[in-house]
C-alpha cells in the first residue's frame, strides 16, 4: 500500500511534468516553478526515507528519483511540443530530494513504521475479539 502511494506521486510528477503547459497555472513570480520542483521532490524524497528503512534503500531511492528527474527533463524535450527541458529544473529536483534525505535524521522517518505497527495491532484485536 505505502509503495502504491509513492507510486502514485510518481505518476502524478511524470502527468504534470508531461502535459502541455497551457493546462498548468501561471508561475506567481520568477522561479516559483523552481520551488515547485524542489517541493515536489523533496517530498517524495521525505515518503521514501519513510518507506524504506536502510541507508542504503534510501540513498538508491534518492538515485532513482534523480534519474527519473532527468528522464522526466529529456521526456519534454522530446515529447512536448511547448516544454522544454532546463538544467536549473534537474538541480531544484536534486535540492528538493537532498531536503527529502533530511527526514531520515527526524521522527518523520518513522512515521509509516508506527502506523503499520498500529494498524496490526488493530488487525489483531479485530481477530481476537471475533
Amino acid at each position: 500500500m505505502w509503495v502504491a502511494g509513492w507510486l502514485a506521486m510518481l505518476a502524478l510528477v511524470a502527468t504534470g511534468s508531461l502535459m502541455p503547459s497551457s493546462g498548468l497555472p501561471d508561475v506567481a513570480f520568477p522561479g516559483a516553478d523552481k520551488l515547485q520542483h524542489g517541493g515536489g521532490y523533496a517530498a517524495m524524497s521525505a515518503y521514501a526515507v519513510m518507506l524504506f528503512a536502510t541507508r542504503r534503500a534510501r540513498w538508491t531511492a534518492a538515485a532513482g528519483l534523480l534519474a527519473f528527474g532527468i528522464a522526466i527533463e529529456l521526456a519534454q524535450g522530446a515529447f512536448t511540443v511547448d516544454r522544454s527541458p532546463e538544467l536549473a529544473d534537474v538541480f531544484a529536483n536534486a535540492a528538493g530530494i537532498v531536503a527529502g534525505l533530511l527526514a531520515a535524521r527526524t521522527r518523520l522517518a518513522l512515521l509509516l513504521q508506527r502506523v503499520d505497527r498500529r494498524l496490526a495491532g488493530a488487525r489483531e484485536q479485530d481477530g481476537r475479539a471475533g
